[in-house]
């Protein structure tokens, strides 16, 4: 059974910048692959961007890339986002997931494990 924890999110301005972060305790951390999913009021929860077990390999969706940037420390059990150049759109509750298998997924059934969520809004 893993346990997740997110943390980092918080208000910020049009342009600005976050850190969202995830700790993991009770598995084998990095036999799980890792994702930020987020959702918006009134929307489903979408993927965001995730990383393989061995951080070899990331999967961003168009709308962030270039702005965000996913790593995790295996000897840390941990996996943050940074969040750079950030728009309103981007504004939602921000989810740390990990699945079973070290490889990256987009789809939300294959994620066993979930966080809480940190909410993040922008403001324009």
């Amino acid at each position: 059974q893993v346990q997740l924890v997110d943390s980092g999110g918080g208000l910020v301005q049009a342009g600005g910048s976050l850190r969202l972060s995830c700790a993991a305790s009770g598995g084998a951390f990095s036999r799980y692959a890792m994702a930020w999913f987020r959702q918006a009021p009134g929307k489903e929860r979408e993927f965001v961007v995730g990383i393989a077990g061995s951080g070899g390999s990331t999967l961003y969706t168009d709308s962030v890339k270039g702005r965000f940037t996913i790593s995790r420390d295996n000897a840390k059990n941990t996996v943050n986002l940074q969040m750079n150049s950030l728009k309103p759109e981007d504004t939602a509750v921000y989810y740390c997931a990990a699945r079973s298998g070290r490889w990256i997924s987009r789809s939300m059934k294959d994620y066993d494990y979930w966080g809480q969520g940190t909410q993040v809004t922008v403001s324009s």
